[in-house]
């Protein structure tokens, strides 16, 4: 497996912490050339350096999977210089989150390439705690099935059921693309599923009626919210989930939140974006 910085800058002890933790769970993982380059500003490396490192990944024929270091800001610098033909004809494991929502939207628009939702190499997997190993076996490794529900932090919100594809991220990235040639593309029914980092609860009303307004909601058959702790503290938990509940006011199908995905303390765990699941009052599973 390969490991990348398509973003920010990773500080070198946690990824080596995290190469550590990934060796003795079983993988062997080669650090790119350019992982651990600081600068300039807050990247790691140039777009052309960060790029660089992804094709090399994809087009190596001994890697099996792409696991990035940690997000920050910068992936949707490498949307116009990906080689299309080169990612689809080397589909393979790919793992991220937070900014790397840009990548997700751009793998499965582009090349309807599954990817995954789940723990980073310095911000999860240099903590002991910081891998939900259950989920990461299911979705990543295809061992087992697939599911999460009440355990993992999921609350119903409205009652219902849904299937379709899953597909999501982070929310503030998918809105922020919008109006560009790499917003994600919604073509078939789907569950989608969101969550974010400092996103106050009139952001969440704002960015989901932005969706609304753009005509994102029309395939869109259930909407699961992640666990919004890294967002407001725990007195304004009730205002923001009732801004989202606003902004999904016309909205028929299901809608659940808390799932501990993305930006969480501990025990992140993994979504397949792309795999067809089904969505009930008992929680989410791979259809």
């Amino acid at each position: 497996m390969a490991v990348v910085s398509p973003a920010s800058a990773a500080k070198r002890e946690l990824v080596e912490l995290g190469v550590v933790r990934l060796r003795a769970f079983g993988y062997e993982p080669v650090v790119m050339p350019h992982t651990l380059l600081r600068g300039p500003l807050y990247y790691a490396g140039t777009a052309e350096e960060r790029v660089a490192d992804l094709h090399a990944a994809f087009a190596d024929e001994a890697v099996e999977g792409i696991f990035c270091t940690r997000g920050g800001w910068g992936s949707v610098e490498l949307l116009p210089l990906l080689d299309k033909d080169l990612i689809k004809a080397n589909a393979k494991v790919f793992v991220g989150y937070s900014d790397h929502t840009s990548l997700h939207a751009w793998f499965w628009s582009e090349c309807g390439m599954r990817t995954f939702y789940a723990p980073m190499v310095a911000a999860d997997w240099s903590r002991e705690d910081g891998v939900e190993l259950r989920t990461w076996r299911a979705a990543v490794e295809g061992d087992g099935a697939w599911s999460v529900g009440a355990d993992d932090g999921m609350r119903v919100l409205r009652e219902g059921e849904a299937e379709g594809r899953l597909l999501g991220g982070c929310l503030s990235i998918l809105t922020e693309a919008l109006g560009t040639p790499w917003a994600l593309r919604i073509e078939e029914p789907c569950v989608l599923f969101v969550e974010d980092i400092g996103t106050k609860p009139y952001k969440w009303d704002r960015f989901l009626q932005h969706w609304k307004f753009a005509g994102k909601m029309e395939h869109v058959r259930g909407v699961v919210f992640g666990d919004m702790s890294a967002n407001v503290e725990p007195e304004e938990m009730e205002l923001l989930e009732a801004a989202c509940l606003h902004a999904l006011g016309d909205f028929a199908g299901p809608v659940a939140m808390g799932l501990k995905c993305g930006h969480v303390e501990r025990e992140n765990r993994s979504l397949p974006l792309g795999a067809r699941v089904k969505m009930s009052s008992e929680g989410l599973r791979e259809a």
